[in-house]
């Protein structure tokens, strides 16, 4: 490949029939015409003149787009009214370019270089017809604003480089016919000059008055009968279509080192203009389009004869079919030293897809273009349709060209790769060609593991189940792909929103059976919020280990294996022998050589100077690994010898002097025999009167947990004699009385070894085991540390207060151990949100250490720590693949055009005088005016007493008068006693949950804590409440204001299925209601005063059921001053009652 060639590695499309690319391929391949007939209900519904309809030339054929109305606006950030005003053409492409950059395994961000955007569209005729024909909406927004939001040619590409952070050049690009081919070659000469490293390039067209016929008229282009017969005898002209593409670009070379798929490459472009040369200025010229191929060929180093198939303009018109293959004949004939140039004669296929989607116009090469990619891909040339018999004037027998009329497998010319050319004419005399050849094989991957971590995530739940349906397909179709390219994939190659979805599997068949039952076990769901999560390691001490742990992770992951390995070269060779017999990290009954031994016992494993080494060996390991894959620790805590890890990794010790100590530490521990440990859940204070003289206090774990320390004996007695006392104590596995004063013995000598030990600074943050705090400099370089760090208390309870102070750290226990991240769980300072994970698995569980990792991975990445994917795949080099992209939540945005007035009624009429001089013109105005004008008066409405009261009568709407199932709360502080009393007197009420304003999500006695303006902090508190099954069946919100029912209101709609949900809105004074004077009105502040945010609650009650399905609400606005216990009989009575269709102000003088 020459050094300029460009890689296409990603495509996405949008044409009349096919949505995606898998689509347009299949309608290619199987011949479909997506050109569809019209029938006079459908065209008289979308307001086309009825004289038209009945015209005899009017040819009921169209090319149109579908769901051309449908978007999703709120993932650009875009309101519904903003959406509605930018044309359609703007927003298809911005998906497109989205689905754009997915194809190619990237995702906005995510590419590390400038990226480029080169796009042209079609005439603005959703601003002529449908934005400035809405008086109202140009008056309020004004001709400016309308443009600039999205109504013009000059903000496509700019769009797209905003809402997408790239910068790269972004030119908006017109030649018209021609002008996605043009903003190809463009973003071709972009990435070969070095402007851009990666490359969005393409077009669209959506015209308006949408879905519609044409009038045949003689001499123009239009096909007659509504179908585009290229190349054929009876072709009479061509059908005006919609639609969008997109192609990603990126230089060949740095495409195929980072692992794209390259789906064909570019081996040269060109791009001239007719001049004057020619009949007139809508006329094609021969010269022109020949120059331009011959131009291309010559960029490409091509020769015609290797060329095998082009795809052409060819618009089916009887001038300019022939004028176009006179051109093509013309500049195969004279650059060809092969068959071609020797007067080959139909060798090269020739074919257009106009035949099966009409003329997109500015869109119309970025389609071709496609096709020919895809014939490359594929290896097949699909059937140009229509065609019969050609065209006479195109002279085919004397040409190098025929033209493909069935499907067929492209079969290579000896000696060549497939290449094929696309070529593309704009009105005006801009003419594009590119020369394409097939893609090189990609080179083979490297090892995968034999697990994978699948990442999915959307906006909201319902994309991740359609994001998971689309991935099954994918995989049940393509069968042969490489479960870690589709993981790498999802990982690399896609954002990740809000709504998160993670799994572990061995095999694409165990993902698709995962993902279509929905496995609970497999498939783990998170609703993310916007933090970005930092992780400590914990580090436990002895009694952590077990034979064979992480033997797993030794067999798969090389650096986990590495850092064993060079770990067990620093020890003694027989103690490493007997570590790595301990850690089975041979075969079953052999040690890391192979030489036949039994298996470690676990008492064996008990003893300090196989378990203390082995221990630190795996956590260290275990930690590097975490940190090969970005999760690198935020801060570490150690347990006892725990703390040693910790300070090789912070860098106060080397890994060799590490292991020389905790080697040393052990043979120290077996010099003090009969010791032992015993967890007691009990305080230090209440602990302490149970030790007599000889134990001692080893640990405090938690304000509630210690553990004792000292001689077998008197643990034994300790243990019998918490047991009279019915206090559950629990022996440690570790066969020593650590931070006893049985240790007194060996503190010397550990003295001594730490007196000329290399101590260093701490690199990174670890929190000490004698103070419960950092550790400083001077401490961590001090020996006497060290050794008081061995007989002293262990104060981990504190250490734990000082890591639960950051409110956005993850706990995460490395190594065997779990129990440590119990103690952070179980922790009174822990919040909601602080999570604690465990690393490796527990001995009793039965699952592969490789997946355990990777699924507390999966966590970390939907709780929002960074990650390296890299890192993670560092093993094997991995392919970016085509998956599913992101399936958009499209709602209908458009701004409807008024409906045409019959030709007789559109008539101006005359006007009459409204100004006193004509008495006929008066009255007309005012009873037009009586329709302008309105009033708002409130009349009493006593309750009816002939409501029913029994719980199952029936109500109004989608709602029962009382709703049966669980009642949710949100009450301030201040009226949450009077609201949860007013709940539990309700009839249907099965439970109650309160929940209270906080600074953010937890759980806490009674109740939960929330941010009442937070969408996932409402979305969690749903989750949580329903945990057990359904929603609420009825919602009591005493106090929102604006952004609270909104917020709420946006969860709601996520969640609610088939269950109906009644939401009651109580506010205070928020109603003005026969002459009251209000002072304001949301909810009682603290001091009793009035807040002024109540009537703005009227906007998302009327507008809340519209938009979610299954919603009823209702507003209940209490006296100005008084409060929900006050008010209590009222609002039982009221809400008894079925929900009325207005709002209800309750005052002293009545309802």
């Amino acid at each position: 490949m020459p050094e300029a060639a460009i890689a296409v590695v990603g495509m996405a499309c949008r044409f009349p029939g096919a949505p995606n690319i898998e689509a347009f391929w299949r309608n290619l391949v199987d011949g479909v015409e997506s050109i569809e007939d019209v029938t006079d209900e459908e065209l008289l519904a979308g307001g086309e003149d009825p004289d038209l309809v009945r015209d005899p030339a009017y040819v009921k054929r169209t090319s149109a787009l579908s769901g051309m109305a449908l978007w999703d606006a709120g993932f650009f950030g875009l309101s519904p009214k903003e959406a509605a005003i930018m044309d359609p053409q703007l927003r298809h492409f911005l998906e497109l370019c989205w689905e754009g950059l997915e194809s190619a395994g990237y995702a906005p961000g995510s590419f590390d270089g400038a990226t480029g955007v080169f796009a042209g569209c079609g005439a603005g005729t959703y601003m002529m017809f449908n934005v400035l024909k809405d008086p109202n909406l140009l008056r309020e927004q004004g001709f400016f604003l309308l443009r600039h939001i999205g109504n013009d040619k000059d903000f496509l590409a700019t769009r797209v480089a905003y809402h997408f952070d790239l910068r790269g050049p972004a030119l908006n690009v017109q030649t018209a016919c021609s002008t996605s081919l043009a903003a190809i070659h463009l973003a071709v000469q972009s990435l070969l000059s070095l402007e851009c490293d990666a490359a969005l390039a393409g077009g669209v067209t959506i015209t308006h008055p949408h879905r519609r016929g044409y009038l045949f008229q003689e001499g123009e282009i239009l096909s007659p009968d509504g179908r585009c017969r290229a190349f054929d005898r009876a072709s009479g002209g061509t059908v005006l279509g919609d639609g969008a593409g997109v192609v990603v670009l990126r230089r060949l070379e740095d495409a195929l080192a980072d692992g794209d798929t390259v789906h064909a490459v570019i081996r040269g472009t060109a791009v001239n203009n007719d001049g004057s040369g020619k009949v007139g200025f809508l006329a094609p010229s021969v010269d022109g389009q020949a120059r331009v191929i011959s131009e291309a060929l010559a960029v490409a180093d091509v020769d015609p004869a290797t060329v095998g198939y082009v795809e052409a303009h060819g618009t089916g018109t009887r001038i300019g079919d022939p004028i176009e293959v006179a051109a093509l004949t013309r500049a195969f004939r004279a650059g060809g030293s092969g068959s071609g140039g020797n007067g080959g004669v139909g060798y090269c296929g020739l074919g257009s897809v106009k035949t099966n989607i009409g003329h997109l116009d500015t869109a119309a090469g970025v389609a071709g273009f496609i096709k020919a990619v895809l014939a490359l891909r594929h290896r097949t040339i699909p059937a140009s349709l229509h065609f019969e018999a050609p065209n006479p004037e195109l002279q085919l027998e004397d040409s190098p060209f025929r033209v493909v009329s069935e499907t067929t497998p492209w079969r290579a010319m000896p000696g060549f790769p497939r290449r094929a050319g696309v070529s593309s004419l704009g009105v005006g005399g801009t003419n594009v060609h590119v020369v394409l050849e097939e893609a090189p094989a990609p080179a083979p991957t490297g090892p995968s593991r034999r697990h994978q971590l699948l990442l999915l995530s959307g906006r909201s739940r319902g994309v991740v189940g359609r994001s998971s349906s689309r991935l099954v397909d994918h995989l049940e179709a393509h069968p042969e792909v490489d479960l870690a390219d589709v993981a790498w994939t999802l990982q690399r190659g896609r954002a990740a929103f809000g709504h998160r979805r993670a799994l572990v599997a061995s095999s694409t068949a165990a993902a698709i059976d995962a993902l279509v039952t929905g496995d609970p076990e497999v498939v783990n769901d998170h609703v993310a919020d916007d933090v970005e999560r930092r992780v400590a390691f914990l580090f436990a001490g002895g009694g952590a280990q077990y034979p064979g742990m992480a033997a797993g992770l030794y067999r798969d992951e090389p650096e986990f294996r590495r850092e064993i390995d060079r770990g067990l070269a620093l020890l003694p060779p027989d103690l490493a022998r007997r570590v790595a017999q301990a850690l089975e990290l041979g075969p079953e009954g052999t040690d890391a050589s192979g030489a036949g031994r039994p298996r470690i016992s676990p008492a064996e494993m008990e003893r300090p100077t196989l378990a203390l080494p082995a221990l630190f060996l795996v956590q260290h390991a275990q930690a590097r690994l975490w940190m090969s894959w970005g999760i690198a620790p935020s801060a570490m805590i150690g347990h006892s010898m725990g703390e040693y890890t910790a300070a090789c990794l912070a860098e106060v010790l080397s890994l060799e002097e590490a292991l020389e100590l905790v080697v040393l530490r052990g043979e120290l521990f077996e010099r003090v025999t009969g010791g032992g440990m015993l967890s007691v859940p009990l305080s230090e204070e209440a602990l302490r009167p149970f030790l007599g003289a000889e134990l001692s206090v080893a640990a405090v774990n938690g304000p509630e947990l210690c553990v004792a320390s000292g001689p077998r004996e008197a643990i034994d007695r300790l243990e019998e004699t918490l047991r009279g006392q019915e206090v559950e104590a629990r022996r440690i596995h570790i066969d020593v009385a650590a931070h006893s004063a049985m240790l007194d013995p060996i503190l010397e000598p550990f003295r001594a070894r730490l007196r000329v030990a290399r101590l260093g600074a701490p690199s990174r943050p670890f929190v000490s085991n004698l103070t419960g705090t950092w550790i400083t400099d001077a401490e961590a370089t001090d020996p006497e540390y060290w050794v008081r760090q061995l007989r002293q208390t262990v104060r981990f309870a504190d250490g734990l207060s000082t890591l639960l102070s950051d409110p956005n750290q993850l706990l995460l226990e490395v190594g065997p151990g779990r129990t440590l991240a119990t103690l952070a769980r179980l922790h009174p300072d822990r919040l909601a949100g602080q999570e604690a994970l465990t690393s490796l698995r527990h001995p009793d569980e039965d699952t592969d250490d490789q997946r355990r990792m990777l699924e507390v991975l999966g966590t970390l990445w939907q709780r929002g720590t960074p990650i390296d994917w890299a890192g993670v795949h560092a093993a094997g080099a991995r392919m970016r693949i085509p998956l599913p992209t992101y399936p958009f939540e499209g709602e209908r945005h458009l701004v409807d055009p008024p409906p045409e007035l019959p030709r007789d009624e559109a008539r101006p009429r005359e006007a009459h005088a409204v100004d006193g001089h004509e008495g006929d013109g008066r009255e007309e105005a005012g009873e037009a005016l009586e329709g302008w004008l309105h009033e708002v008066r409130w009349t009493e409405h006593p309750l009816d007493p002939a409501v029913p009261a029994d719980p199952a009568a029936p109500g109004q709407g989608d709602a029962a008068a009382h709703p049966r199932g669980d009642i949710l709360l949100l009450a301030p502080d201040s009226e949450a006693s009077g609201l949860r009393e007013l709940a539990g007197a309700l009839p249907g009420a099965a439970k109650v949950h309160l929940a209270r304003p906080g600074p953010a999500f937890g759980e806490e006695a009674g109740g939960y804590r929330v941010r009442f303006d937070s969408r996932e902090d409402l979305a969690r508190l749903l989750d949580a409440v329903a945990a057990g099954g359904a929603l609420p069946a009825r919602i009591l919100h005493a106090g929102p204001d604006f952004f609270a029912l909104l917020a709420l209101g946006q969860a709601l709609g996520e969640r609610i299925d088939a269950d109906p949900v009644e939401l009651v809105v109580l506010t205070r004074g928020g109603i003005v209601a026969d002459g009251d004077v209000v002072s304001g009105a949301a909810a009682p502040a603290a001091d009793g005063a009035d807040v002024p945010y109540g009537s703005l609650v009227a906007g998302p009650v009327r507008v809340l059921p519209a938009e979610i399905p299954g919603l009823v609400t209702r507003w209940i606005d209490l006296e100005p001053g008084a409060g929900i216990a006050s008010s209590r009989e009222a609002l039982e009575r009221e809400l008894a009652a079925p929900p009325p269709d207005s709002p209800v102000a309750l005052r002293a003088r009545g309802r």
